[in-house]
C-alpha cells in the first residue's frame, strides 16, 4: 500500500521507474507473462482498474459505500489475492486523496473539474493516483486510463484524458503538490488541499484538538485520515475460546479483548468461529467497555444499547453483561439495520432481545428501568475517514447541525430511562464539538443537578492494557487516529442521582 499522508508525494520517482511488486504480481497474473496487445483488444482495462473505477463511479452516482460494495465487487471478479490488493489500493487511495487529485487534474487540464464530464473525471483521479502515489508504471497509468475513458466517454474525452495524465506525469508529485499548495488561499485551505480534506472539516478538527490543548496535532491526525486503517478483531469475552484466540495476530494496545488481524480474510475468520471473533476497531471496543466496566455489574441489572446498528457493540456489551449476570436488550429503529444487529447477536447462546423503536421516546415508555445504557448516537462518522474515505466529500456543514437535534433528543430520552444512580455511555465516532461536547453539556444543564459526569478517563484507563495518555479531569475521552491508532471516538459517561 502506498503511503497517502503527503498526497503521493514520497513515491514519485518510482511512479516513472516501474511497476510495484503488487501492482507487477498483479498485471503478470492476469497476462501470463505474454504481452497484452497479443491477447487483448485494445480498450481492454486489467480487472483490478475495472473494479476501482466501477466502485468509484457508484460512489458518486448513488451514494455507494465502498468499504461495503468493494469486497463484493472483487469476490464476483473472483480476482487473485495480487489483482484484490492493487483494485483496493487504487479504490481507497483514489477516494481519500481525491480532493487533491481535483485540484492537479485542474491544473493540468488548464480548466476547473466542475467543467469535466463526470466519468472522464473519475478517470482522470484514477490516473492521478497511480501516477502520483503509486508505482505504476506511467505507460501503464495513463493506458489504461485512456482505454477505460474510451468506455465510458466520447471519442474526444480519449484525447483529452491522455493529454491530461501525460502533463500530469512529467512533473513529480512533489512538484505538484508545491504548484496545489501555492494556489491555496488562506491556512486551511491550504491543509485542506495538503491533506484532501475539506476545509470545513480540517476547521472542526482544529477545534476540537483546541478543545484538549492539542491544536499543533492538526497535520498528524489529517496525515493518520489518509493511512489505511488495521484491522481490527474482538474476542468476545466469556465466549471466544483459546483456539480462536489461536487464529488471531497480535494483542491491541489498549482493549484487552482485541486483536489486530496481520494476515488472512477477517470475514472468514468471523464465520469459521460463529461470530465469537468479529471485526471491530479498537476504539468501539473502548465504547462499549467504558459502559460495562465503569463499576462492578451487580447480577441482574438490565443493560440497553439505544442505537444499536449494526451490532458490534451490542455483541461486545451482551457478552460482557452475561458474564456479569446482567442483561441487555438492543434497539434499533430501522428495520435493516435491526436485521444486522440480530445477526451480530446470534454469536450469543441466549436470545438478546431486539427493540425497533424510537430511541427518543425510550424514556416515556421505559422511565427510570434501565441500569446502563449506551448511546452510540447516528453522526457524521467524522471519525471513521480512514474507513470510509468518500465520507469527507458527502459529508456537509449542515449534516451537523441537522443530527443536532436528534442527538439532544436521545440523550435526554436516555437519561429518563436511567434508574437512579445508573450510568449513560454517550459515545459518537465523530470528534466535532458540536455533536460531542456541546450534546453532553446541553443535556447535563437540563437536567438542572441530576445528572454528573463520571472521570471517563479514569474508567478507561483501568482497563487499558497500555497508558493512553488521556487529558485528565474533562469527564470525556476522545480518541484519536494519530494518537491511537483507532477511530476518532468520543465517550463520556454520565450518572444519574440517586
Amino acid at each position: 500500500m502506498s503511503d497517502d499522508r503527503t498526497g503521493g508525494r514520497g513515491n514519485a520517482g518510482a511512479a516513472r521507474s516501474g511497476g510495484s511488486a503488487g501492482d507487477s504480481a498483479a498485471e503478470s497474473a492476469y497476462s501470463g507473462g505474454v504481452p497484452r496487445a497479443r491477447q487483448a483488444p485494445a480498450d481492454f482495462v486489467q480487472p483490478a482498474r475495472r473494479i476501482a473505477y466501477e466502485v468509484i463511479a457508484a460512489v458518486r452516482e448513488s451514494d455507494a459505500y465502498a468499504n461495503l460494495l468493494l469486497p463484493t465487487r472483487i469476490q464476483r471478479a473472483a480476482l487473485n489475492t495480487a489483482d484484490a490488493a492493487l483494485a483496493t489500493e487504487l479504490t481507497y487511495g483514489t477516494l481519500r486523496m481525491q480532493g487533491f487529485y481535483d485540484r492537479v487534474i485542474a491544473l493540468a487540464a488548464n480548466r476547473p473539474v466542475s467543467a469535466i464530464d463526470p466519468a472522464i473525471l473519475d478517470v482522470l483521479r484514477l490516473g492521478a493516483h497511480q501516477l502520483l502515489a503509486t508505482r505504476v508504471a506511467t505507460h501503464a497509468a495513463v493506458n489504461e486510463s485512456v482505454s477505460l475513458a474510451k468506455q465510458v466517454g466520447s471519442r474526444s474525452a480519449t484525447g483529452f484524458t491522455n493529454g491530461v495524465l501525460r502533463t500530469i506525469s512529467r512533473s513529480s508529485a512533489e512538484e505538484w503538490r508545491d504548484l496545489v499548495l501555492e494556489g491555496s488561499v488562506n491556512a486551511d485551505d491550504r491543509l485542506a488541499a495538503e491533506f484532501s480534506h475539506p476545509a470545513w472539516i480540517v476547521r472542526a478538527f482544529r477545534k476540537a484538538l483546541q478543545a484538549e490543548g492539542h491544536e499543533s496535532e492538526l497535520s498528524d491526525l489529517l496525515a493518520a485520515d489518509n493511512m489505511a486503517a488495521k484491522v481490527n478483531m474482538v474476542a468476545l469475552p466469556g465466549l471466544a475460546t483459546a483456539a480462536d484466540r489461536e487464529r488471531l495476530g497480535l494483542a491491541d494496545e489498549f482493549s484487552p479483548v482485541g486483536f489486530v488481524l496481520d494476515s488472512g480474510d477477517p470475514y472468514h475468520l468471523v464465520t469459521a468461529t460463529e461470530g465469537r471473533v468479529r471485526v471491530q476497531d479498537e476504539g468501539s471496543q473502548i465504547a462499549a467497555l467504558a459502559l460495562s466496566r465503569a463499576r462492578p455489574i451487580i447480577p441482574g441489572e438490565r443493560w440497553l444499547d439505544l442505537c444499536a446498528g449494526p451490532g458490534g457493540k451490542a455483541a461486545l456489551l451482551a457478552s460482557e453483561a452475561r458474564a456479569g449476570g446482567a442483561v441487555l436488550v438492543a434497539n434499533e429503529l430501522v428495520p435493516a439495520r435491526a436485521i444486522l444487529v440480530r445477526t451480530a447477536l446470534a454469536a450469543l447462546p441466549e436470545t438478546v432481545p431486539v427493540w425497533e423503536v424510537d430511541g427518543t421516546t425510550i424514556g416515556q415508555t421505559h422511565p427510570d428501568t434501565f441500569d446502563r445504557i449506551l448511546l452510540d448516537a447516528p453522526c457524521t462518522g467524522l471519525g471513521a475517514l480512514r474507513r470510509r474515505p468518500e465520507a469527507r466529500w458527502r459529508k456537509q456543514p449542515k449534516d451537523v447541525a441537522d443530527l443536532a437535534g436528534l442527538q439532544s433528543g436521545l440523550i435526554d430520552a436516555a437519561l429518563l430511562a436511567l434508574k437512579p444512580g445508573g450510568i449513560l455511555a454517550y459515545v459518537t465516532c465523530s470528534p466535532h464539538t458540536a455533536e460531542t461536547r456541546a450534546i453532553v453539556a446541553l443535556a447535563v444543564r437540563k437536567a438542572g443537578g441530576t445528572v454528573t459526569a463520571l472521570d471517563t478517563a479514569a474508567v478507561v484507563q483501568s482497563f487499558s492494557a497500555a497508558n493512553l495518555d488521556l487529558p485528565a479531569g474533562t469527564g470525556s475521552v476522545q480518541l484519536w487516529p494519530h494518537r491511537h491508532g483507532t477511530d476518532a471516538m468520543f465517550i463520556t459517561l454520565l450518572q444519574r442521582a440517586l
